[in-house]
């Protein structure tokens, strides 16, 4: 599938030095795909290049397609500086267009603006960039007449407005939510035959829906609605050339792949999960980590814990151990990625999939590596910008508490310790509105109060 880029690659890596000034791609965003992340930073500075270049004749639309790239290298590396940049760059192209002669150009530049705000908080965890992102969308849908601006914006208002609802919203309004982008993505895909990149657009607009729909589904624990999540990723791969956008491809078949878990798990269906599964695998095999290393961690941590579905359904301590080797890849990337809440989520996932490993053969060693892990991942945490993240972090602790108590039958201050970091984590999902995950911790708070674990195993 990548054989594309990496014969680019090979006739252009070498050559870098001595391309044009417009860098591979001559602008056309729909050839960023076959690019690894060193030749896509390369198209960034050629675009920044053409964009400031004495006598270019398009300034604004250069910047814009800069600010393009530059989101991409965002998306793909998690580097905040890359987006920062891309987020600057969309406002200096919305600057330059003349928003009353060109109207589309303006919406289009503006709702850039409103996606690199969107990506940010999706990257980074922070719910303030929600409001800037919807400001955007909103100044470009009353801006636009045609083209790619009024779709985009319609699905970035969708998205957001979606985003806002996935804690409270019930089944009937997550499925008005989702209808929201049937119409834009429709226009989307009328435009394919005129515009080339509006194929991939599409595609990313069914896996937003996708993702929105997983996070309603599993909330709700409804099989519709993540029924409805694996035909949209599928559908949205169905409709890719895997060969001419390879990385759109391996993302939506991670989506299928993440949302037959979860609808085999609401389920109870192990063929389903099995399915989830091999699909992440088949994008795995496809999916480079010098391609697009976020991708590729995030893909591992799904395998990961498909992989702690399956296990859980088998009580086989064996996939448990493939599990872990998969955070373990994903850790390759992410152990420099101290600013995403996904490291301290990925660190949280591994430890509980220890434990539960631990709990089933009893090795305490297992335990001991663990919870040592998680408490340097909460060492390094930051509450105050990311509560939740850090919330999610003290339950898992505590789950290794009580792992601790459950396999030696003793106490050694474990229950105490147990409790403070489920009263800490209980508070936190109370301010947020999370209430499946309240629910989690007041019921792992009575569990360690009551003292109503399982019989001791005899530790290996």
């Amino acid at each position: 599938m990548f054989g594309l880029g990496r014969e680019l690659k090979r006739l252009l890596g070498a050559e870098s030095a001595h391309l044009p000034k417009d860098g591979i791609t001559g602008g056309d965003a729909a050839l960023l795909e076959l690019l690894d992340l060193r030749l896509l930073r390369d198209e960034g500075r050629s675009a920044d290049i053409a964009a400031g270049r004495v006598g270019e004749k398009h300034p604004a639309q250069r910047r814009l397609e800069a600010a393009v790239v530059w989101r991409e290298v965002a998306r793909r590396s998690g580097d905040s500086a890359a987006l920062r940049k891309a987020a600057a760059t969309a406002e200096m192209a919305a600057d330059a267009f003349d928003s009353r002669r060109k109207p589309d150009a303006w919406a289009r530049a503006r709702a850039e603006q409103g996606f690199c705000a969107l990506t940010g908080g999706e990257l980074f965890g922070d719910p303030a960039l929600a409001a800037a992102a919807e400001g955007a969308y909103r100044d470009a849908r009353g801006a636009a007449r045609g083209g790619l601006a009024a779709p985009l914006a319609d699905i970035g208002l969708a998205a957001v407005q979606a985003r806002q609802a996935l804690a409270h919203a019930d089944a009937e309004e997550a499925r008005r939510a989702a209808d929201r982008f049937a119409a834009p993505i429709a226009a989307l895909d009328a435009l394919t035959r005129r515009v080339v990149a509006a194929r991939g657009l599409a595609a990313e607009a069914r896996l937003i829906r996708a993702d929105l729909l997983c996070g309603f589904g599993v909330r709700l624990k409804d099989e519709a609605l993540l029924k409805m999540a694996v035909d949209d990723a599928a559908c949205a791969a169905r409709r890719l050339d895997a060969a001419y956008e390879p990385l759109t491809w391996a993302r939506a078949e991670a989506q299928r792949g993440q949302a037959l878990t979860l609808w085999g798990e609401c389920t109870g269906d192990v063929d389903a999960i099995s399915a989830g599964a091999t699909a992440l695998a088949s994008a795995l095999d496809e999916l480079s980590r010098d391609h697009s290393p976020l991708d590729w961690a995030r893909t591992q941590l799904a395998l990961a814990q498909t992989l702690q579905a399956l296990g859980e359904a088998t009580c086989d301590e064996r996939v448990f151990e493939q599990a872990v080797t998969c955070y373990d890849r994903a850790n390759l990337v992410l152990k420099d990625a101290v600013t995403l809440p996904l490291r301290g989520q990925a660190a949280g996932a591994r430890a509980v999939c220890l434990a539960r490993s631990a709990e089933l053969t009893g090795d305490l060693a297992v335990l001991d590596a663990a919870e040592a892990a998680m408490k340097i991942e909460l060492a390094a945490a930051r509450p105050g910008r990311d509560p939740v993240g850090w919330a999610l972090a003290q339950l898992n602790l505590a789950r290794l508490y009580e792992a601790r108590i459950d396999i030696t039958g003793r106490d050694r201050g474990e229950r105490a310790a147990a409790v403070i970091a489920l009263d800490a984590a209980l508070e936190v999902f109370g301010e947020h509105g999370l209430r499946s995950l309240a629910v989690a911790a007041q019921d792992a708070l009575d569990r360690v109060r009551t003292g109503g674990f399982r019989e001791p195993r005899t530790a290996v």
